[in-house]
C-alpha cells in the first residue's frame, strides 16, 4: 500500500499544475504525526487534493463511514444507502477537522505557494462522540464496547514466481504486512503476523492449506488461509478460515489485489467477533 502510494505522489510531483500564489497558503504546513491520532476511534483521515470544499466534503464522507464501521464493528455499514445519506452532510456531525501534507510526511518540502492547491493532504476529521452515537443508534448500531481481538494471521502466499509463509521478517511480505496494520486500524482491529519461530512452532507449512497447532481464544483471532495469484482472474484470491468461540468460520474474495484480500480478512473478523453473524 505505501509503495502503492509513492508511486502516485512521485507521479504527482512530476504532473502537478502550477497555481497562483494567491489561491491558498501553506507556508506552515504540518506533518501527519502532528495531528493524526490512531488510537482515537472517533477520528479518522483520507487522502484529499488541495483544500477544495468538494475534495473536503469527500474526504469527510470518507471518514465518517470509516468511523461508523469501527465503532458498530457492522462492515455492512460501508454499503448502507442510510450511511451514505448520513455521508452527503459528514462535516455536520464533525467536531473538528485538519490538514496534514503527505508529501512533507515523506520528506518532500514545501518551498513556496505554487503548486500547493493540488498538493496532496490528509484531511483528519474528529467526530463529535455524541453526535455519532446518535447516528449509530438511528442506525439501529449501539457501540460496540467489549474488548476487541488481536487479529494473527498465518497465510501462505503463492504470488507471481515465488510462496512464502506470511511471517514477521520474511522480505517479500513487507508490503502486506504495512497494509494489514494500516487496515487493522481502519477497523479497529490491532493486527499482528506471527514471527517464523511461532509458524515453525505452530507447524505450518506452505504445502496445502495452514492448519497451524494453536487456537485463539478470547484475547486472539487466529485466521488461517492462504492468499494465491491468478492470472486468469486477474488477481488474488484470499481464502480464509477462523475458530472463534466454538464456531468455525470460512470465507474469501476473489480477483482484486492484495489489500482488498486483507480488507476481506479483516471485515470478517470484525463482524464475527462483534456478534452480528457470519462474515459476507
Amino acid at each position: 500500500m505505501r509503495r502503492a502510494l509513492t508511486i502516485v505522489l512521485l507521479a504527482w510531483l512530476a504532473l502537478a499544475p502550477v497555481v497562483p500564489a494567491s489561491a491558498f497558503s501553506t507556508l506552515n504546513p504540518k506533518m501527519p504525526a502532528d495531528v493524526i491520532d490512531n488510537s482515537d476511534p472517533y477520528q479518522a483521515n483520507d487522502i484529499v487534493t488541495g483544500f477544495g470544499l468538494e475534495m473536503r466534503q469527500k474526504g469527510f464522507a470518507h471518514c465518517l463511514t470509516e468511523v461508523l464501521v469501527r465503532l458498530s464493528g457492522e462492515p455492512r455499514l460501508e454499503h448502507d444507502p442510510r450511511v451514505a445519506a448520513l455521508a452527503a452532510h459528514a462535516d455536520s456531525l464533525a467536531a473538528s477537522f485538519d490538514y496534514a501534507d503527505v508529501l512533507l510526511g515523506m520528506g518532500f518540502p514545501v518551498h513556496d505557494d505554487q503548486g500547493t492547491a493540488d498538493r496532496p493532504e490528509y484531511l483528519v476529521a474528529r467526530f463529535d462522540h455524541a453526535k455519532i452515537e446518535q447516528a449509530l443508534g438511528e442506525l439501529g448500531e449501539p457501540v460496540w464496547r467489549g474488548p476487541r481481538p488481536r487479529v494473527v494471521p498465518v497465510l501462505a502466499v503463492h504470488g507471481p514466481g515465488r510462496a512464502y509463509l506470511l511471517s514477521a521478517e520474511v522480505p517479500s511480505g513487507a508490503g502486506q504486512r504495512d497494509s494489514l496494520a494500516t487496515l487493522g486500524i481502519q477497523y479497529g482491529l490491532e493486527v499482528r503476523v506471527p514471527t517464523e519461530a511461532e509458524l515453525a512452532q505452530w507447524d505450518v507449512g506452505l504445502d496445502g492449506f495452514p492448519s497451524p497447532r494453536a487456537e485463539g481464544d478470547g484475547e486472539q483471532a487466529l485466521v488461517a488461509g492462504t492468499l494465491d495469484f491468478d492470472e486468469a482472474k486477474p488477481g488474488w484470491v484470499g481464502s480464509w478460515r477462523m475458530r472463534w468461540r466454538g464456531a468455525d468460520y470460512a470465507w474469501g474474495i476473489s480477483g482484486v489485489n492484495f489489500d482488498e484480500a486483507f480488507r476481506s480478512l479483516l471485515r470478517g473478523v470484525l463482524r464475527v467477533a462483534s456478534g452480528h453473524g457470519p462474515p459476507d
